[in-house]
């Protein structure tokens, strides 16, 4: 299977090139842009092409958001050309004002920003016109590089001694990258191989969290890995932050469909967060190692 990863430095494309690096039956191109033509798609002739999800499109400029979605219509001509699945990632925000239960993929997001309408409308789009698709929402994403990681941009802040500020009244279930990208890989296999199940799936971490919780999570967790290396740095607060000062704003999916369809179940984000740590970690001495080496030199 060759899948086509649009947005090479997203936190997403890197998981998956890690992903396929561990598999004998994926091939990866992984282009620089987002943007895709039918000469380019067809020279590549993939099985399948995946765009990475806006992480917080909320908290983006309207422009950027708006490119994005010209890139995800132009990319859904050139696959209606070609007749190639298109795989569309999206965040969670675009369910911008929640909902008290956990979310449904039946119920099409219906926000009030003008920039995650137009996302919306392009989801629309490809569902209208394109049977082949997936549109997978995804919880807050979270890996240690690339665009979008979070959880590297929280441990750079901390061990610097800056405070990180998170809020404390949005509740979602963050998502590791690497968790995404094995499932979609597997998801593509199985439609691949035949299986008809295209459509919109929810795909996130278990236990609903806020990015407080979340963050200070990530805080006590670091200082253990720490401690144990026999480190003493003094970590950065988390500091907490209140929006919603009404009641706290849900985003919790519901990804009962994917695995009762493809049989993906989602990752617990406590040990996805502990691993990623243990990773850090590694190439923490391995920096230091070679540090020393070249001192000696």
């Amino acid at each position: 299977m060759k899948l086509l990863i649009l947005d090479a430095g997203h936190c997403l494309s890197l998981a998956l090139a890690r992903e396929a690096s561990r598999r004998s039956d994926t091939e990866l191109v992984i282009e620089q842009e987002t943007d895709l033509t039918p000469e380019r798609l067809k020279r590549v002739a993939p099985d399948a092409v995946i765009i990475p999800p806006l992480a917080h499109p909320l908290s983006m400029a309207p422009a950027a958001v708006t490119a994005h979605a010209d890139a995800v219509d132009a990319c859904l001509k050139a696959c209606c050309a070609q007749g190639v699945p298109l795989v569309w990632c999206v965040s969670d925000q675009l369910y911008e004002d929640g909902f008290d239960v956990p979310i449904d993929e039946h119920v099409v997001p219906a926000p009030r920003d003008e920039s995650l309408r137009r996302l919306v409308k392009t989801g629309d789009r490809i569902r209208a016109d394109y049977p082949r698709h997936l549109i997978v929402r995804l919880g807050p994403l979270f890996a240690l590089e690339g665009s979008h990681a979070w959880v590297n941009e929280i441990i750079d802040s901390l061990v610097v001694g800056d405070n990180v500020r998170a809020a404390e009244d949005v509740i979602f279930c963050p998502t590791s990258a690497d968790a995404v990208a094995l499932a979609l890989v597997g998801m593509l296999q199985q439609l691949c191989c035949g299986a008809n199940a295209w459509g919109a799936y929810h795909l996130a971490g278990t236990e609903p969290v806020s990015a407080f919780t979340f963050t200070s999570m990530v805080r006590t967790q670091l200082a253990t890995h720490l401690e144990g290396r026999g480190e003493t740095i003094t970590l950065g607060r988390v500091e907490a932050l209140n929006h919603h000062h009404d009641a706290k704003l849900r985003r919790v999916l519901n990804c009962r469909r994917v695995l009762d369809v493809f049989g993906v179940h989602q990752k617990p984000w406590r040990l996805e967060v502990g691993r990623l740590l243990d990773a850090w970690c590694l190439t923490r001495d391995a920096q230091e190692e070679n540090g020393a080496e070249g001192a000696s030199l």
